[in-house]
């Protein structure tokens, strides 16, 4: 199967109400199913949290490196995706498209390892304050966990080349262009290299892409905080988003009207082939 035919799929299971408390159901079903996705190339933890004595989970994969000889044991990379969804919508691009593509990194990283070691996190309640990232963050920082990179996947999908399709934080829009086409990285500033090396891989396979660097935990441009990375931020970790930026482009944006119809798949699959490549390069 095809890898656009493979995040397809993953989609149509995902794509559904699946708030943690106003639609139960569809909520277990999606973190069943990432579960058994993952349980395909290792074993999957389970990192628990609590939220006004409701527990919640994050699901964790973790996969080895190439073999790195005598340097030892290298810090892992962290990608991480959310997979809860707003009240009454079906959460297509916000997040389905970004565990879709995490679950085919899943697949990829398995098969053929990177430098480093990775693991993948679906993240719960991103919809209710970034809770289960804060939590996991913080359990990191606490633990002395020290990570190489920490890529938060946030909207992936949606695109519109159309001239003004594409908005931006005040003063931004000198800088970019004003159409949606593009994928977005966005990192706090130890990550420039990264963003540097994933630009250019993603471009090289004829997918359009931007970065964006910022300083100070992204607080002079607080759109930029709006995902799982921005708890890492906070606890000193290297960390960025990878977006279809959102809001900024995407008009169904937390509406009902968020749905699989409303994406890009040739989009979607050419930003997850980029990162297959990029994170191979890293």
């Amino acid at each position: 199967m095809e890898l656009k035919e493979r995040l397809h799929t993953h989609l149509t299971q995902i794509v559904r109400d699946r708030d943690p408390y106003l639609a139960t159901g569809g909520h277990f079903f999606v973190q069943q199913y990432i579960r058994q996705q993952l349980e395909q190339w290792g074993t999957v933890e389970t990192h628990e949290f609590l939220v006004q004595s409701k527990t919640h989970q994050n699901l964790i994969l973790n996969l080895p490196s190439v073999e790195l000889g005598r340097q030892g044991k290298s810090n892992p990379i962290l990608i991480g995706a959310h997979y809860d969804a707003v009240p009454g919508t079906p959460g297509a691009d916000d997040n389905a498209t970004g565990v879709a593509v995490l679950l085919e990194l899943a697949r990829a990283l398995a098969a053929e390892p990177a430098r480093y070691p990775v693991r993948l996190v679906a993240f719960d309640m991103e919809e209710y304050g970034l809770l289960g990232s804060k939590q996991y963050a913080a359990d990191l920082r606490q633990q002395g966990q020290a990570l190489r990179l920490m890529l938060s996947l946030e909207m992936l999908g949606y695109c519109d080349p159309s001239p003004g399709s594409q908005r931006y934080p005040a003063g931004l829009q000198y800088f970019y262009p004003n159409r949606g086409n593009f994928i977005g990285l966005i990192g706090n500033l130890p990550t420039i290299p990264d963003l540097i090396r994933l630009h250019r891989s993603i471009r090289q396979g004829k997918t359009p892409c931007q970065w964006l660097p910022v300083p100070n935990r992204g607080l002079v441009v607080p759109q930029t905080r709006l995902s799982d990375h921005s708890p890492f931020w906070d606890q000193g970790y290297p960390a960025l988003m990878v977006t279809d930026t959102s809001f900024m482009r995407n008009p169904h944006y937390h509406r009902s009207s968020d749905c699989l119809d409303t994406l890009d798949l040739d989009f979607l699959t050419g930003v997850c082939r980029g990162l297959i490549t990029g994170l191979g390069n890293l």
